[in-house]
């Protein structure tokens, strides 16, 4: 029964939240992300993506792009030259892998997802955000670092 309590408890601490009253800016508060920033020269960053959903994260990731494009933030037309996201294989349990290349890493450039999208579309943080959640499967890990050998020269 303690054990019962503590789920019942945890759950509406965070389920409550989105029954309250609030203003226009409330899901910049509910779904709020802490910023994403990299130290390194490159970056990748791996998620699973549900299979149904791939649509869904297309335009996700297009809407990302279209913020970038209209931002008066001076880091995002850096980070659109070197950010590139590339689809790989299905895993064992049906999810595709979407892995994000980052290079370079633009210092102190936030590369938050939903932070990116609700400066892009304030009006539209709860749609965007429920077809990114809806998406997501799983994180899959990241890696940082910095350039060791290039082969390209």
């Amino acid at each position: 029964m303690r054990r019962l309590s503590g789920i019942l408890l945890g759950l509406s601490l965070f389920v409550l939240p989105s029954f309250l009253p609030g203003d226009a800016g409330e899901p910049a508060r509910l779904f709020a992300q802490e910023p994403f920033t990299f130290d390194g020269e490159v970056a990748m960053w791996s998620m699973a993506i549900k299979p149904d959903k791939i649509s869904d994260f297309m335009e996700v990731l297009d809407r990302v792009k279209q913020a970038l494009e209209k931002s008066d933030n001076p880091n995002a037309s850096r980070q659109l030259a070197g950010w590139r996201v590339v689809r790989g294989a299905r895993m064992p349990d049906g999810n595709i892998i979407f892995t994000h290349l980052i290079d370079p890493v633009i210092p102190g450039a936030d590369y938050a997802m939903l932070t990116i999208l609700y400066e892009g579309f304030p009006d539209e943080q709860r749609a965007l955000y429920d077809l990114y959640a809806g998406a997501f499967g799983a994180a899959l890990g990241s890696n940082v670092g910095d350039v060791v050998a290039d082969f390209s020269d």
